[in-house]
């Protein structure tokens, strides 16, 4: 690796032009298409200058950053390892389109390790007690790509008032995965100027969902590779349809077990059978008996479905 810029100073604003040089850490899930919070469009449309960064800080990001520091010490006086900051873009030697802005090193036994620091909601404790999310596998593993480092070191605080950390070893199988993959992406998308494909990710469905949200009404003639979408599209409701049969079969047979039990037990599993009280609304009713009062609450929206026929 080298240096390719030093960031001790630097103004976000610059720091986000340097990061259009190659792919980062961050980026790695979302060419993987595991990231839940950003689109490979989104990020495709960054890169190849089609949209400006955003210079501002999210809430999430703001309070990830004023956090970090305190992460970092939390991690040091927990585990007596020196973490050192790196302030520099780093730039692979062998593939000089991947990036790594480090939040911290550690030299462990004369061998360099990387140092990850996170922040998340209560919410993902019981994820973050499990191990390592995989978005942050992919941004790990892509840093120690960069480095060569063969360890890092990731710790977390989580609702802000858990600590966790777990060390994750280099992965060669996973790390020939990013590299093929970041190298389509930024020769064949970025370089090249070509969309890339969509994936299966929320973030891509919330993408596209609000880039075209309008119809125009027009019919268009689609590419012959349309055609072969259709039919993994109709293969896929299929297996789909079949799959939700098989799947109330299996729940039923538990069910006769259970029988008017509300629970049992096998082996480490455990099995509820509850009854649930819920409220309805009858809007129809309302729409009849009091006509004004449904017209003045009831909300309208609109959204494009997609049919395959």
């Amino acid at each position: 690796m080298r240096i390719l810029a030093k960031t001790n100073g630097m103004e976000r604003k610059e720091w986000l032009k340097w990061r259009r040089m190659g792919i980062g850490g961050s980026d790695a899930s979302v060419i993987a298409g595991v990231n839940p919070f950003r689109s490979i469009f989104d990020l495709w449309l960054d890169k190849t200058g089609q949209k400006e960064p955003e210079e501002g800080e999210s809430e999430c990001i703001h309070f990830g950053n004023v956090l970090e520091p305190v992460v970092r010490k939390e991690f040091m006086r927990r585990t007596g390892l020196k973490v050192r900051r790196k302030m520099a873009i780093l730039q692979s030697r062998e593939y000089p389109f991947m990036l790594a802005d480090l939040d911290g090193v550690i030299y462990e036994d004369g061998k360099l390790c990387i140092f990850e620091a996170k922040t998340a909601s209560a919410y993902k404790r019981e994820i973050w007690e499990e191990g390592v999310p995989l978005e942050y596998q992919y941004q790990i593993q892509h840093y120690m790509a960069v480095t060569g480092a063969e360890k890092t070191y990731i710790a977390a605080l989580v609702g802000g008032n858990t600590f966790l950390y777990h060390e994750v070893c280099r992965d060669e199988e996973m790390i020939r995965s990013i590299i093929r993959m970041e190298r389509e992406f930024w020769e064949n998308c970025v370089l090249a100027g070509e969309e890339p494909e969509a994936d299966g990710s929320g973030a891509t469905t919330d993408f596209l969902n609000e880039r075209y949200g309008a119809s125009n009404g027009k019919c268009v003639e689609l590419p012959e590779e349309a055609l072969q979408l259709c039919e993994r599209y109709d293969e896929l409701s299929s297996r789909i349809d079949e799959l939700k049969e098989q799947k109330e079969a299996v729940t039923n047979k538990i069910k006769t077990y259970l029988k008017e039990n509300e629970s049992g037990t096998v082996g480490e599993r455990r099995i509820d059978w509850k009854t649930v009280t819920t409220t309805t609304f009858d809007k129809k009713r309302l729409k009849e008996e009091h006509r004004e009062i449904y017209e003045e609450y009831c909300g309208k929206g609109s959204y494009r479905r997609l049919s395959v026929a």
